[in-house]
């Protein structure tokens, strides 16, 4: 610990501003992976199963409170078209792509937001390396004593390093994170527009049946 607050304090004032900008970074990763993990934890394949059923029997009301069972997005979506169901195929289409409109955008909050933090960060460590290269340079030019050169010329090129190492690290971090929470959101996304799809189908051919 006293090692990275040593760290720190060499690339400091732009390495602390990066430490903001990491647990912003955190937060918001933090908040998708929850936010992901809960609102869509639906077995999509069962749910659909029992959705075909109901409706295939003509019990649209049992549907509807199979749907009401919890806030999640895909039970919504599934309820503003079966609640569509006698107005016809396109008041069902209607509202079930409302309801998406609603819900994908909250899926996909926040998270373009990391690859923004991330060219933050790198440059945020930019401005530190060259600060300190330029602490670097200053010292070789107007320091003549040998030892006090070399201590403000090692200190100017750490405080550099560190800066470019810190603003890397988190710009990674950023990186790796959007594109595992991008996939995740991009996986619930075709989940949920393969089931609207389903449901659509089901709802609008089950006169015919």
């Amino acid at each position: 610990m006293e090692e990275v607050w040593h760290a720190l304090m060499e690339g400091a004032p732009f390495s602390f501003i990066n430490i903001g900008v990491l647990a912003l970074a955190l937060a918001i990763i933090a908040e998708r992976f929850v936010f992901i993990l809960t609102k869509y934890r639906v077995n999509t394949t069962e749910f659909m199963g029992q959705i075909r059923k109901l409706v295939q029997a003509g019990n649209i009301d049992r549907a509807i409170k199979l749907c009401e069972a919890a806030p999640l997005p895909l039970l919504q979506v599934c309820k503003a078209g079966l609640t569509q169901v006698n107005r016809g195929e396109e008041a069902i289409i209607a509202a079930m792509d409302e309801r998406m409109g609603e819900e994908l955008p909250r899926l996909e909050k926040r998270i373009g937001s990391l690859w923004t933090l991330a060219n933050i960060a790198t440059l945020i460590g930019l401005l530190g390396t060259i600060k300190g290269l330029i602490t670097a340079f200053k010292a070789v030019g107007a320091i003549d004593d040998p030892g006090e050169k070399s201590k403000i010329l090692s200190a100017g090129i750490a405080e550099a390093m560190w800066n470019t190492f810190l603003g890397l690290l988190i710009a990674v971090i950023c990186m790796t994170a959007h594109l595992v929470l991008h996939g995740m959101a991009k996986k619930q996304k075709t989940e949920m527009e393969k089931a609207a799809t389903k449901l659509e189908n089901l709802l609008t051919l089950r006169p015919k049946g």
